[in-house]
C-alpha cells in the first residue's frame, strides 16, 4: 500500500477546497438547507461541471472520471470539512455504486452518464429508519425483514397482470435527498412468504401515486424525505434472480469509507476552529490557547482526529474495514463537536453559533449509519471474534 497521494489528488484536493472556501462558508450553507432544493443546485452544477464530482467513481465509458473510491472519499473530506449540503452522499456515493452493480446494460447506459454529470439526482429508499441495516453496516441485511418481510409495513412490490411492470406501495421515512431527487431506488419486498425476496425499482419524479414531503431533521445539511408510495409504477432494476443484498452490502463497504473520510473533514474543521478561537480569546490578560489544561485537551483531540484519519485512509484502499473506520471517525467527530462547543465557552452554547452545525451533523450521522457501537459489534460479530465459548466437561456429560 503506497499511502502517499498522487499529484492529480492533491490538485483535486487543492482545487476542491478552494471553490468550497468561497462558496460554502457557514452562512451560504445555512441559506442553502433552507431553500426547497436543501441545496445550492449552482455550486451542485459547478462542481459536476468543472470537477466533475459526481462522477468520480463512474466508469469513463458511462461519461466519468473513473477514479478509485478512494478519490471519491478525498472529495468528501473537503466536503465533509464545510458541511456541503448537496446530492453528492445519496447519488454518487449510495445510488451510483447500486446502479453499476445491479443494472442491466441498457438501464447502466440511460442512467449513469447523466447521474456522473450532474444533471440528474438519485436517492435509495428503504423502509423505516433501516438504512444502516440495509447497507450490512450495523445489523445482517439478509432475510429482508427490514424491507418488509412479506408482513404489511415497509415497501411491497407486486408484478403487473401482464408481467410488464411493477406497482409498489408502502412507506419509507428517513429518505437522504428524497424530497428532491429526480430518481429513486426503492428497496420493496415481493413474493410473499413462498419465494421471499427484497429487490431494487426505479421510480422517477413524476409517477402518479408518488408523494415526497420533506422532514423536519436535527441536521439540516442532510434532508430526508418521507417517500409514500400508493400503486406507484416502477421498473425493476435489474433482474429478479440479481442478488440485491450482496450489491447492498458492497454499496454499505463503499460508503462507510467515504463517511468515515467525510467525518474526519468535519473533526478536522470543527478542531481548526477551535483552535483558532483559543488563540484569539483572552482571560486574565492572556490566551485562553496557553493554559496547560486546554492544550492537553486540545492535544488528545488532535492524537483522535489523526487516528481517525489513518482509519478513514486504509479503509478507502481497502473498504471491508469501512464500517470500522467510520466507527472512528464518527466516534472523533461527536467528541471533537463537544469540545468545540465547551472550548468556545458561554458563545459556544448559543444554538446559533457555528459549532452547533458540526455537533448536530455528529449526532445525526450516528442515528442514520451508526450508533458507533453498533457498528464495532457488528463487525467484531462478522469476524468472529466473539464466537460461542466452547462446553465446559460437565455441560458435555449433560449433552
Amino acid at each position: 500500500m503506497d499511502a502517499a497521494f498522487t499529484a492529480e489528488q492533491d490538485e483535486m484536493r487543492r482545487t476542491l477546497r478552494e471553490v468550497l472556501a468561497k462558496r460554502c462558508g457557514p452562512a451560504e450553507v445555512k441559506a442553502a438547507v433552507r431553500t426547497a432544493a436543501g441545496h445550492d443546485p449552482g455550486l451542485w452544477q459547478q462542481l459536476a461541471r468543472e470537477l466533475g464530482l459526481p462522477g468520480l467513481a463512474v466508469a469513463e465509458e458511462y461519461g466519468g472520471v473513473g477514479c478509485a473510491p478512494g478519490d471519491l472519499a478525498l472529495a468528501c473530506e473537503e466536503a465533509g470539512r464545510v458541511l456541503l449540503p448537496s446530492p453528492l452522499l445519496a447519488t454518487a456515493v449510495l445510488a451510483v455504486p447500486l446502479v453499476t452493480a445491479l443494472g442491466t446494460a441498457a438501464q447502466r447506459s440511460e442512467l449513469l452518464p447523466p447521474l456522473a454529470a450532474g444533471g440528474l439526482t438519485a436517492a435509495l429508499a428503504v423502509p423505516g429508519p433501516a438504512l444502516a441495516t440495509a447497507l450490512a453496516l450495523a445489523g445482517d441485511n439478509t432475510g429482508g425483514e427490514w424491507a418488509g418481510g412479506g408482513r404489511a409495513g415497509g415497501v411491497q412490490a407486486r408484478a403487473d397482470a401482464d408481467g410488464a411492470g411493477w406497482r409498489l406501495y408502502g412507506e419509507a421515512a428517513q429518505v437522504l435527498d428524497g424530497h428532491s431527487a429526480a430518481l429513486l431506488l426503492v428497496a420493496a419486498h415481493t413474493g410473499g412468504f413462498a419465494r421471499s425476496r427484497t429487490l431494487l425499482f426505479l421510480v422517477r419524479e413524476d409517477a402518479p401515486g408518488l408523494a415526497r414531503t420533506r422532514q423536519s431533521v436535527l441536521d439540516e445539511t442532510r434532508p430526508q424525505a418521507r417517500v409514500e408510495l400508493r400503486d406507484v409504477p416502477a421498473r425493476l432494476l435489474g433482474t429478479e434472480d440479481a442478488d440485491v443484498l450482496g450489491a447492498l452490502a458492497g454499496a454499505g463497504r463503499t460508503a462507510a469509507a467515504v463517511l468515515a473520510a467525510e467525518a474526519v473533514g468535519a473533526a478536522d474543521q470543527a478542531l481548526a476552529r477551535t483552535v483558532e478561537y483559543v488563540r484569539e480569546r483572552e482571560q486574565f490578560g492572556r490566551s485562553i490557547g496557553s493554559f496547560q489544561a486546554v492544550k492537553h485537551r486540545l492535544a488528545d483531540l488532535y492524537v483522535q482526529v489523526q487516528a481517525a484519519r489513518s482509519a478513514a485512509y486504509y479503509a478507502a484502499w481497502d473498504p471491508a474495514q469501512g464500517a470500522l473506520a467510520l466507527a472512528q471517525a464518527l466516534e472523533a467527530l461527536r467528541v471533537t463537536a463537544g469540545e468545540a462547543i465547551q472550548l468556545h465557552g458561554g458563545i459556544g452554547f448559543t444554538w446559533e453559533h457555528d459549532a452547533h452545525l458540526y455537533f448536530k451533523r455528529a449526532a445525526a450521522d450516528e442515528l442514520l449509519f451508526g450508533p458507533v457501537h453498533r457498528l464495532r459489534a457488528h463487525a467484531a460479530q462478522r469476524a468472529g471474534l466473539f464466537a460461542p465459548p466452547s462446553p465446559t466437561r460437565s455441560e458435555k456429560v449433560a449433552v
